[in-house]
């Protein structure tokens, strides 16, 4: 793309606003060097790319990018042979560590979610712990080098410790001395060229001897090295040389260990960079409100509130534009400062960010063409030192386009054909219009020219389109409206301002007659406009209103089915509190009267009793959920009292106890309702459908149908036989499960049953009684 087009359409000004996101120095670079691509698959894998980046950032936060710099050059210091410092070292190390925080951060996302792009550049990722663990065993976090970074180290600053300790008390003792004090003109120990020395008085220089190392800047003190410490001093310089000469060899030492990692360190920091770039995308999308756009090669444009990125969101008015579907072309006119030069760069700019993988500060939805190049005329360049007026600027830049422009080129052209004759003017642009239509490219071009509204209106792939302007208040609104050629609006602007009347009206009639009739279908056009848009703004509000309706009445619906079946659960559960006192209470008559029997020898029978407490457990009521209700049938049912019948709402059977004129009674377990005639159905129907459907045998249970068998005092050969027919009759009536009782006896007769009922091909298995059942004087056989 063409430098001088990228800084007509500020694309500069997106680059440094992208480069304030970036982390890191890298990170900057790549941001300032980003260019758009012509490319189609280079654009969606950037793309691609930033969308996962905006994902990450959304549900993980920042990226842990801090720590890392460039240490480039100090990568290509190592190589050549110089020797870096410990603040170059250190870095290093930070890098090298930034690089595995980077990657355990991504990698925690690509768990549970994919991210090729990003997770390729993580893996390639080296993580070089050596290095960075050489360089933290001798430097620490503010770049010094620790002592046990060498035992020679370790044992040079020991001596230097206690050297400058020997030297402070040497010299501590002279300035605590009464008779040297009023020689001194501070009682201070201080340091002048790394020696240890003392403030004394000019006229005093002499009593102490030693070295003169500096003076104040009137003369009056000098800072003296007493000859009492000069030899411990000269200890303490030749243990700062040799402590220099250790880190020193310390330091090449560990830049050796950098310079055999230098290239894999190279490549980290360019992947890193790259990270850092893809993550700085994704903070700029965030603070523009940007979204992911769709990408083409067919081109197919369409910007949905579209918005310029360098206006405040709370300035700027979106705009919808489409370009080559039905048309390849759009005119847009309207008065100046009405935002035609905006639209041309905002179309221009959010195509070039597009391109660059960058998010679109537009809706979803939006797409985006992948054009091979993008052109634009935009401002006035007129120079008086070429000599090159308006007309002549523009004129030149257009050449140049229409030298370098391809059909799969976007071109945007700014007051086509201004700076001239009007006449001459319209007619040039008309054939620079045409020429570029013809030659595939798609166009957007802003006029003042009425000509160029009919040379629009004559191309079925043109299209008229301009910026809404409010006579009434005389300002633009900054809407495009596509379809809809602008108008002038001199005439209303100059009556609203005050004008006379009477000029206005001459005016008027110097106006050809064909181009009012044009001026008047453009207002009748507008006219019909805003009477749409007003319709389809209420038509929205109704919609709007009578689906809150919507919503409103089937969350009440819902709350009524919930409260209906809250109340049928909690009539249940009244049911079954009731069965159960009930059971209990018999349970402990029943138990009365067995201790009664037991304490007076009443002949009770056990089974008698067995056959009690089953029925009572029969009449216990089982707890479901509510089924759905079922379609009701269209007419009320035909029923008397004592029919079986099913209500419908409820998915039950019960028995009509009374019928009434507008309902019945029905009696559902213990519990008595009245219900609708429509809403019952008799369960005869039920089976009069089944005995069409053809003969079939259908076991039913009888009310009157033994659930024991008393065999007491028969022999094992008639036990048997009566056995056998009792088992014929509990199967037919569906019975799961049967008493024989045989008494204790000697055990003939139990063992026979037990033998009998093992071999038995509907008994799937028996017992023994338990407590409360007879024990062993009664068998339970459970039926298939």
């Amino acid at each position: 793309m063409d430098e001088k087009l990228l800084e007509k359409l500020e694309y500069h000004k997106i680059l440094n606003t992208l480069a304030q996101h970036a982390a890191t120095s890298i990170g900057k670079a790549f941001a300032e060097g980003l260019r758009p691509s012509g490319d189609l698959a280079e654009v969606r894998h950037r793309l691609l790319g930033t969308d996962e980046a905006v994902t990450i950032d959304r549900m993980k936060g920042q990226a842990p990018l801090g720590g890392v710099s460039d240490i480039r050059a100090s990568l290509k210091r190592s190589v050549i042979g110089g020797t870096l410092n410990a603040s170059e070292l250190l870095d290093i190390a930070n890098t090298v560590l930034g690089g595995r925080r980077v990657k355990r951060f991504v990698d925690s996302f690509r768990e549970k979610h994919e991210a090729p792009i990003l997770g390729a550049l993580c893996d390639a990722v080296q993580e070089l712990r050596e290095v960075e663990d050489q360089i933290r065993r001798c430097i620490d976090d503010n770049g010094v080098v620790v002592d046990t970074a060498s035992d020679d180290l370790l044992r040079i600053r020991r001596e230097l410790r206690t050297g400058e300790a020997r030297v402070r008390e040497k010299l501590e003792s002279i300035v605590r001395s009464s008779s040297a004090q009023k020689m001194l003109q501070d009682a201070i120990v201080t340091m002048r060229n790394d020696r240890f020395v003392i403030p004394v008085k000019q006229e005093y220089r002499g009593a102490f001897g030693g070295i003169v190392h500096d003076q104040s800047s009137s003369g009056a003190t000098l800072f003296i090295e007493p000859e009492a410490v000069v030899t411990l001093n000269n200890r303490l310089r030749e243990l700062k040389i040799q402590e220099e000469r250790e880190i020193e060899r310390i330091l090449q030492k560990l830049t050796a260990a950098v310079a055999g990692e230098a290239e894999a360190l190279g490549i980290n920091v360019d992947l890193l960079g790259q990270i850092d770039f893809m993550f700085a995308k994704a903070r700029l999308a965030r603070s523009m409100k940007a979204s992911l756009p769709a990408v083409n090669d067919k081109g197919y444009l369409r910007i949905r509130k579209g918005r310029h990125p360098l206006i405040p969101l709370e300035d700027v008015v979106p705009l919808d534009v489409e370009l080559g579907a039905g048309y390849s072309a759009i005119i847009v006119t309207g008065p100046n400062t009405g935002g035609k030069t905006v639209t041309l760069k905002t179309v221009g700019l959010l195509s070039l960010m597009a391109l660059s993988g960058l998010f679109v500060p537009a809706e979803d939805g939006s797409e985006c063409c992948v054009f091979d190049a993008v052109f634009a005329d935009i401002g006035d360049e007129q120079s008086i030192e070429q000599n090159l007026s308006t007309f002549s600027s523009h004129m030149t830049n257009i050449i140049s386009i229409l030298k370098r422009m391809t059909p799969r080129s976007l071109v945007l052209l700014d007051e086509v054909g201004a700076g001239t004759d009007p006449a001459e003017g319209s007619a040039l642009a008309i054939a620079i219009l045409e020429h570029i239509r013809e030659m595939g490219c798609r166009l957007v071009a802003t006029t003042h020219y009425s000509e160029l509204k009919a040379y629009a209106y004559d191309r079925p792939v043109v299209v008229n389109a301009s910026m809404e302007f409010n006579v009434e208040t005389l300002r633009p609104t900054y809407r495009l409206l596509v379809g809809v050629p602008g108008r002038s609006n001199a005439f209303a602007i100059a009556e609203r301002l005050g004008l006379s009347k009477r000029i206005i009206d001459e005016a008027r009639s110097e106006v050809a007659e064909e181009d009012q009739r044009v001026e008047a279908m453009i207002s009748k056009l507008e006219e019909h406009r805003l009477a749409a848009e007003r319709e389809r703004a209420e038509a929205e509000r109704l919609r709007q209103e009578s689906e809150e309706i919507r919503k409103e009445l089937a969350d009440e619906r819902k709350k009524l089915e919930e409260r209906r079946t809250k109340l049928f659960e909690e009539a249940e559960r009244e049911a079954a509190e009731a069965i159960a006192k009930a059971r209990r209470e018999a349970e402990s008559i029943i138990a009365d009267l067995r201790r009664q029997a037991l304490e007076e020898g009443a002949s009770i029978k056990e089974h008698k009793l067995i056959e009690a407490k089953r029925k009572l457990e029969e009449a216990a009521p089982k707890l479901k959920k509510k089924p759905a209700p079922a379609v009701r049938t269209a007419s009320p049912a035909a029923v008397s009292a004592g029919d079986e019948v099913r209500v419908l709402s409820l998915g039950q059977k019960g028995h009509v106890v009374e019928k009434q004129a507008d309902g019945a009674i029905v009696q559902l377990g213990i519990i008595k309702m009245k219900v609708a005639l429509d809403d019952l159905e008799p369960v005869a129907a039920d089976r009069k459908k089944t005995a069409a459907a053809g003969p079939t045998v259908k076991r039913t249970r009888d009310d009157n149908v033994r659930t024991e068998l008393d065999l007491r005092g028969s022999n094992l050969e008639e036990a048997l036989i009566e056995v056998d027919r009792f088992l014929d009759e509990a199967i037919m009536s569906n019975l799961g499960q049967v008493y024989i009782i045989h008494g204790k006896g000697t055990g003939v007769l139990r063992t026979g049953i037990q033998d009998f009922l093992r071999r038995h091909k509907h008994v799937k298995a028996h017992r023994l009684g338990n407590y409360g059942e007879g024990g062993t004087g009664v068998t339970v056989a459970e039926l298939k």
